[in-house]
């Protein structure tokens, strides 16, 4: 008898590392449905030796609840805590419908649109196989498919270049044990930077009040920057330019050539641009013997340091992007 209810004694639950593993994902997910973290602290508690009464009592549930969820798992394991199939009445669109669905979804929304949306895919199927189908059950029908045209993120297929991890474990090397007595330096161009200005003044926070940005804000143009990073310290040497070529780029290099201590080898990590590819760089790098480069793989410029430092100040909005850029 189980825990003096007159009942059978409770299902045996057991989890094995991996089980255990995909349940404690769900109950610290900010994602789940409320039901599934129910369903996994339910089995998670009972798999831990804690009784019915005493997991109900936790988790504010009845004891009914506590026995079913925990019957279901011991008997068909994770896919027990899966709602079961319900009775309705039967599907008012055949197979051709939602394969139009899918068709439309998958496929490239009209001109001018970006993306597809339910209405639209609605609309498109209508015009396809005749048959009305309502924007709602659009999106019903790819959610049970998992399908989210109106989502878009971006991607790209990297060249497969036999250096690729050679050039990887240089940089991160590099990086983590820089030579001795060497300087590192992560350089790159950022061009058409929007320089914004808010409108009004943001005003700052108070005990009970957040603070307050205007979201107004006045444009300044573009501006286009050459940095340079010290990786070591942080350090940082900001230029505008006119234009992203080669002759400007060697400029920049001339500037930090003067400005770096005489006796110290340069190490520098840069990217496949044009301007750090041209002949005029290339015979500038080999007329200054002291300046080594680390390149970049194809398609990798994001382990270039310096490019999450221009990032910031592409968001930056105040003060102006022009002012933080200021020529040094």
């Amino acid at each position: 008898m189980a825990e003096g209810s007159g009942r059978c004694a409770a299902a045996a639950v057991v989890v094995d590392e991996e089980v255990r593993g995909v349940l404690e994902r769900i109950v610290s997910s900010t994602k789940a449905q409320v039901r599934q973290v129910l369903r996994a602290r339910i089995v998670l508690a009972a798999a831990d030796g804690v009784g019915n009464a005493a997991i109900a009592r936790r988790l504010a549930v009845s004891v009914h609840t506590v026995r079913k969820w925990r019957g279901r798992f011991a008997g068909l394991g994770l896919a027990g805590l899966k709602d079961a199939a319900r009775s309705g009445r039967p599907r008012r669109y055949d197979d051709l419908v939602r394969v139009a669905v899918v068709a439309a979804a998958t496929s490239a929304p009209p001109v001018p649109a970006a993306t597809w949306t339910h209405v639209s895919i609605a609309a498109q199927v209508a015009g396809t196989v005749f048959a009305p189908i309502s924007a709602s059950q659009v999106g019903r029908i790819l959610a049970d498919l998992d399908l989210k045209p109106h989502k878009v993120r971006g991607w790209l297929t990297r060249r497969d270049t036999p250096d690729f991890w050679e050039r990887v474990k240089d940089i991160c090397e590099l990086y983590r044990n820089p030579p001795t007595g060497a300087i590192v330096l992560s350089i790159d161009e950022k061009t058409a930077i929007q320089a914004r200005e808010r409108r009004y003044p943001s005003q700052h926070v108070r005990p009970g009040r957040a603070a307050r940005h205007e979201f107004e804000y006045r444009r300044h143009g573009t501006a286009s920057i050459v940095a340079a990073l010290e990786v070591t310290t942080g350090q940082t040497l900001i230029e505008t330019i006119e234009r992203n070529n080669a002759a400007t780029f060697t400029a920049f290099l001339d500037r930090l050539d003067r400005l770096l201590p005489r006796d110290k080898e340069i190490h520098v990590v840069l990217d496949n641009g044009s301007s750090h590819t041209a002949k005029h760089t290339k015979e500038w790098l080999a007329a200054h013997q002291r300046w080594h480069i680390h390149w970049t793989p194809p398609h990798a410029s994001w382990l270039n340091q310096v490019v999450r430092h221009e990032s910031r100040l592409r968001r930056a909005d105040s003060p102006k992007e022009d002012r933080l850029m200021s020529k040094v």
